[in-house]
């Protein structure tokens, strides 16, 4: 997004007179030590903004909620966040780490309404993958890798529950300070999902060695976690409108590590 947010919204979350800048892992303007960020869902961003306000995670930096002047946590479809220092940087075993410690702080959270209400590419993708519905995957774009490796789904003992599924790049590091976590994007799987997710594309798009893996394969269930986070990836390409031959390379670079495991 490349408006910034509203004199009006900066002002409801404390930063009328700060000057909005886009920040690298946007879309976030960062307006001093505000951060704002659309909120394509309330229901949702409501939910996370109180959900995160409630975390404290040993070894951990979060991006707390701010609530506006009235008391909302979304104005103008704007929310607002503390911002927290920091970048994404390829420490990729230790966004695993951070994946494994955050989730075992949110390991009873309730399931939330709204997720099964959702109908963007990414609920389609999780639900495609984890064999609860069809979707129409264009065959060029990951098609025809996911019904390659479908087959192989078996299942997961691990029990569901809230996790960040897309913490590859929303894990901010700023030297010898705790990685620090943006961005919420709420799923209800198994924690060693969201840690498979990561690895997956740490292999796809960052360069990651071929052992990063391995060494996480101590982790419950790990070879099928992998195959159901290569899944998702995948069917998220094969629905994603910015999708392209180019993205899909890493995608099939993933595929052939992973295809090891199964």
């Amino acid at each position: 997004m490349s408006t910034p947010p509203p004199q009006h919204v900066r002002a409801a979350f404390g930063a009328k007179n700060a000057e909005p800048v886009l920040i690298e892992h946007g879309p976030v303007w960062r307006c001093d030590d505000v951060a704002l960020r659309p909120a394509a869902s309330p229901a949702e961003a409501s939910w996370v903004a109180q959900t995160l306000g409630d975390l404290d995670v040993p070894d951990l930096r979060i991006a707390q909620p701010i609530r506006s002047s009235d008391g909302r946590y979304v104005v103008g479809g704007w929310v607002g966040f503390r911002f927290i220092d920091g970048r994404a940087e390829p420490r990729y075993d230790e966004v695993v780490a951070a994946s494994m410690r955050l989730h075992k702080a949110t390991a009873d959270l309730p399931k939330p309404r709204f997720m099964n209400l959702r109908t963007d590419v990414f609920a389609l993708a999780d639900r495609a993958a984890w064999n609860e519905e069809q979707a129409p995957l264009d065959p060029d774009l990951g098609g025809k890798l996911f019904d390659k490796f479908a087959p192989s789904r078996e299942k997961i003992q691990a029990r569901p529950q809230v996790v960040h599924g897309d913490l590859f790049g929303n894990v901010l590091f700023a030297g010898d300070a705790a990685p620090g976590i943006i961005d919420f994007s709420a799923f209800h799987r198994p924690a060693e999902w969201a840690a498979a997710v990561v690895v997956v594309d740490a292999m796809a798009w960052g360069g990651a060695d071929d052992g990063i893996a391995q060494r996480w394969s101590h982790l419950p269930d790990w070879p099928q976690s992998l195959l159901h986070a290569l899944l998702f990836r995948l069917a998220v390409h094969a629905l994603h409108p910015k999708s392209t031959t180019r993205s899909m390379r890493g995608l099939e670079r993933a595929a052939h590590r992973i295809a090891d495991f199964l």
